[in-house]
């Protein structure tokens, strides 16, 4: 139990009348529900939850907090696997209830609110058959997202998220509206191209979106004694694949979904998604070789957007540890390491051992911003998930497990988004060295105090 702190009734009615949004303490009516988040293994209680509705609300919520001494945490829309946005005895800004999106087709921008989610974001523009690099799952918050990178199924068509972010509105740790773009504010700018929630609050960020015409997928699934040969073949199919494609391999235990067979349910499987930015005739062709390794489960077909986006959505309240390697490339022995690894998952469980296909516009867009590991070809993103505590143990040593065999191919570098809390060094070797001085200095100007360190923290300069 965290211990609990004292505050003022007087200020506590004060912020009340400050904000447009809600005021949640300890005891109040829907407290537990406002600091229940994604990873079930995170229960933390904070000393004040400020949903905020506005950004004078988020304002008035960080003014408060520094007067009378609080730690802020800072919620977006989705998941902060590793709960930084709920931290013990802390005021937290939770801006889910400013979800709001603005699809502008005519100029082929969006304008998305700090609290937003990919769904949000994605119903919003689905009608106007216009798309942005999102996040793989419609729960995913889409201002941790952008402001950390952004790796999705469409990243090798139209680059990562933060590629396509055109401008940003942030408060800062003194309560100030900062607006930065190309043009003001560079240096703030180039910094939220992948420094995430180090600066201030976003509580709006303009997006370039894309034509999106048509959208389908082949995913395909196998018995797992043929995922050598299965990931190898999808390896091949990925080296040689079109900017269109995106995807990944997967060992998973398979989900009580409607299209798998009842026997299946729960057994070790391996499959294969390939996501293409066009028709379904062009993307069967490109997976004939997987279909000619007769796949237990085939589906081949246009999809929305829209859809594909939720189609991976993993369930709340289960326990979440995540980590990733970005690959030089990925050999033969790679692929049997990576399959022999999946074997060994911890089970009964969730899990998703995962192989995903990067280059195409990713490794080909902007070099000048934070994020070396854009030009890996591949990323393995070991993504533990289970119910049963007693499994805890084994589940963070297994994804320790896959970080290791992946050692000899790793560039050294790797999206935080896809971490939780792995120590300093492995933050700095994210931007690399000389990048990460840069952010300092960045940060020195914005948040001197370091008032926003409950996430992958960068020191202010000269602190």
């Amino acid at each position: 139990m965290a211990p609990q702190t004292t505050l003022p009734d007087s200020a506590l009615a004060g912020l009340r009348e400050d904000l447009a949004g809600e005021v949640y303490l300890p005891g109040d009516p829907g407290y537990d529900e406002a600091r229940t988040i994604h990873n079930g293994m995170i229960d933390r209680r904070p000393a004040v939850i400020a949903q905020c509705a506005t950004p004078a609300d988020v304002s008035n919520a960080v003014l408060f907090a520094r007067q009378e001494g609080l730690p802020i945490a800072v919620r977006g829309g989705g998941h902060s696997v590793a709960g930084s946005s709920v931290i013990d005895g802390a005021l937290v800004v939770d801006l889910r209830r400013m979800h709001a999106v603005v699809a502008d087709p005519e100029n082929m921008t969006v304008r998305v609110e700090g609290g937003a989610t990919m769904a949000h974001l994605d119903h919003a523009c689905q009608p106007f058959h216009v798309a942005t690099t999102g996040g793989r799952a419609s729960t995913t918050g889409v201002g941790g997202f952008v402001l950390g990178g952004g790796s999705g199924w469409l990243e090798r068509k139209f680059g990562l998220a933060s590629d396509n972010l055109l401008a940003a509105e942030l408060i800062t740790a003194e309560g100030k509206h900062v607006h930065t773009d190309a043009e003001e504010n560079p240096e703030l700018f180039w910094a939220l191209h992948g420094g995430g929630g180090n600066f201030g609050v976003a509580t709006s960020l303009t997006l370039r979106l894309h034509p999106l015409p048509r959208m389908s997928m082949a995913m395909l699934f196998f018995l797992p004694d043929n995922a050598p040969e299965v990931v190898r073949t999808f390896r091949d199919i990925g080296l040689g694949a079109p900017d269109e494609v995106g995807g990944g391999a997967i060992m998973v235990p398979a989900p009580p979904m409607p299209f798998v067979p009842e026997d299946l349910v729960g057994k070790l499987v391996c499959g294969t998604l390939l996501t293409y930015a066009g028709p379904v005739e062009e993307v069967r062709e490109l997976v004939a070789p997987l279909l000619a390794l007769k796949p237990v489960i085939e589906i081949v077909t246009d999809i929305p957007y829209v859809e594909l986006q939720s189609m991976m959505d993993d369930p709340p309240g289960l326990r979440n540890y995540w980590s990733a390697e970005y690959l030089t490339e990925f050999p033969d022995v790679a692929v049997d390491v990576f399959c022999a690894r999946g074997a060994a998952m911890p089970m009964p469980s969730a899990t998703q051992h995962v192989l995903f296909l990067m280059g195409g516009a990713v490794a080909a867009g902007p070099s000048q911003y934070p994020q070396p590991w854009r030009t890996a070809p591949w990323a393995v993103h070991p993504f533990a998930t289970w119910e049963d505590p007693a499994l805890d143990e084994r589940a963070r040593q297994w994804v320790q497990d896959v970080r290791a065999d992946a050692q000899p191919w790793s560039v050294g570098a790797t999206y935080l988004n896809f971490t939780g809390a792995e120590g300093e060094q492995r933050i700095v070797s994210a931007f690399g060295e000389r990048n990460f001085r840069r952010l300092a200095a960045v940060k020195a100007e914005y948040d001197p105090d370091n008032v926003f360190r409950f996430n992958h923290n960068i020191t202010p300069a000269g602190a």
